[in-house]
């Protein structure tokens, strides 16, 4: 999807966060479990950028609501490829995201470096969950950001 693409290049996260359904699905190359929610995913993201160094697309592939887009970047001194797997509603909002790492140790410490940082997604994932109208859900916003913490630890 170009405009998540120019938005993660632009590094506006606003941007970012308008183009993900609030149903969304985050699926980590790190954690077992897929992480539910517009707020936990948007936190991930939020730390993501910060944790990769010379991040850039380097190809984007699509297929009618199915985007691949892979990249390079750098974390902690690892050189990483990966891709961003990305599936639109109906809407055009993002639904579906899964992002896939390689090398193991790219990976690895990929892992490392957001597990460090998990209390402040969580937190942020909170502040987000409380600026979002959660009418259209019958889960509240504090249970919904600690659903998609907790698939983290299973």
């Amino acid at each position: 999807m170009h405009a998540f693409r120019s938005c993660v290049e632009a590094r506006d996260l606003e941007g970012v966060r308008a183009l993900l359904a609030d149903d969304v699905t985050f699926t980590s190359p790190v954690a077992f479990a897929p992480y539910p929610g517009k707020a936990i995913t948007a936190a991930i993201l939020e730390a993501v950028i910060e944790v990769f160094e010379d991040f850039r697309y380097v190809r984007e592939i699509v297929d009618g609501p199915d985007s691949v887009l892979v990249f390079t970047a750098v974390v902690d001194g690892r050189q990483v490829t990966g891709a961003d797997v990305l599936h639109v509603n109906d809407a055009g909002l993002i639904d579906d995201f899964m992002v896939m790492v390689r090398p193991l140790s790219g990976a690895q410490a990929l892992a490392s470096a957001m597990g460090a940082r998990f209390p402040q997604i969580t937190a942020r994932a909170m502040e987000l969950a409380g600026a979002q109208s959660v009418s259209s859900t019958p889960r509240r916003a504090d249970e919904t950001v600690l659903a998609g913490a907790e698939a983290v630890a299973r």
